[in-house]
């Protein structure tokens, strides 16, 4: 996954959760923020940040804030499209006959349908920016939404479709992901009841450039 033009800055403050002021080479704008999470353990001020400009040139904002440089583990990608679109290229090259985004089912959206063979599939997508102590955690803010689709997850394992919930880590190192129990304990239960109904868990870690994305094959887990 490739950002057309990048640019390099330095954060100054957010406002609110849309956007943020960067400094650009002594110069003050304010940018879109691709992530609408808290990130208060990124977005640091004078953090370096990445940014990437914009297609549309008539939109109030001239850049996406994409990715935020933290100590003493690297790059962090904040994007929050990022994780289908590096999935979706990932799935390309796994031998699934069928593959179909945002596959409406129940009363929700999955991230993604897929088919091999006689087997349908479900696997919804999860970005995962937070880092403690080398482990990463998911959510960093409570996601009543993320509950839903694994309930309707459990659902559909119990219909017979294959499962999974697929954590894509959009920063280096990081290995392994664990529920954030401490800011929404109603997820960590949630994940419980997934694990024993037999979803599968994925964790997929990243290469964070500055212009991209890139799944690291060395960090392709699958735990259960």
């Amino acid at each position: 996954m490739k950002y057309r033009k990048t640019v390099e800055a330095w954060f100054v403050s957010r406002p609110n959760r849309f956007i943020a002021d960067v400094d650009i080479n002594g110069r003050r704008e304010t940018v879109h923020v691709k992530n609408t999470g808290r990130c208060k353990e990124l977005l640091l001020p004078n953090a370096k940040v990445i940014l990437s400009e914009a297609d549309n040139q008539a939109r109030k904002t001239r850049y996406d804030l994409i990715a935020v440089e933290k100590a003493g583990l690297g790059l962090v990608n904040i994007d929050s499209q990022a994780p289908n679109r590096v999935m979706a290229e990932w799935l390309a090259g796994q031998g699934y006959d069928v593959i179909q985004p945002e596959y409406a089912y129940g009363s929700s959206r999955i991230d993604f349908y897929m088919e091999r063979g006689a087997q349908k599939c479900l696997l919804e997508v999860k970005g995962c920016t937070l880092e403690r102590n080398g482990i990463g955690y998911f959510p960093d803010a409570p996601t009543e939404r993320g509950v839903k689709h694994i309930h309707e997850l459990i659902r559909a394992r119990q219909q017979g479709y294959w499962c999974g919930m697929a954590f894509v880590i959009q920063m280096p190192k990081v290995k392994e992901v664990c529920p954030n129990v401490e800011t929404h304990p109603a997820f960590g239960t949630a994940w419980q009841e997934t694990v024993a109904a037999g979803v599968r868990i994925w964790f997929i870690g990243c290469e964070v450039h500055e212009d991209g994305l890139i799944v690291d094959e060395g960090r392709v887990l699958a735990p259960n």
